[in-house]
């Protein structure tokens, strides 16, 4: 059974960072992909990053390349979502995923958390 649990949300202002960190209770961590979304109000949820099993990997949406990174250490069950020159358009709820499948097709991410409110102001 996979549980995530997200934290470090919150309100920053545009040009702001914040890194949201999402602990996971999987016994073999390291067999997971796991990846970040979000879900604007009004909108469906999107795929906003994610990451390989061993970290050597990663994919990005257009619109935070260059800005968000995401890692992970499988020493600590844990991926990370750093974010960098926040805009306001980045107002979202953030989800935490995992998969056992690819990192690389977001269709097959099936495990969630409840969601994290990261809120940019202009």
């Amino acid at each position: 059974q996979v549980q995530l649990v997200e934290s470090g949300g919150g309100l920053v202002q545009a040009g702001g960072s914040l890194r949201l960190s999402c602990a996971a209770s999987i016994r073999t961590f390291g067999a997971y992909a796991m990846g970040w979304f979000r879900q604007a109000p009004g909108k469906e949820r999107e795929f906003v990053a994610t990451i390989s099993g061993s970290g050597g990997s990663t994919r990005y949406t257009d619109s935070v390349k260059g800005r968000f990174t995401i890692s992970r250490d499988n020493a600590k069950n844990t991926v990370y979502l750093q974010m960098n020159s926040l805009k306001p358009e980045d107002t979202a709820v953030y989800y935490c995923a995992a998969s056992r499948g690819s990192y690389y097709y977001t269709q097959n991410f099936g495990s969630w958390g409840q969601g994290i409110q990261v809120t940019v102001s202009s």
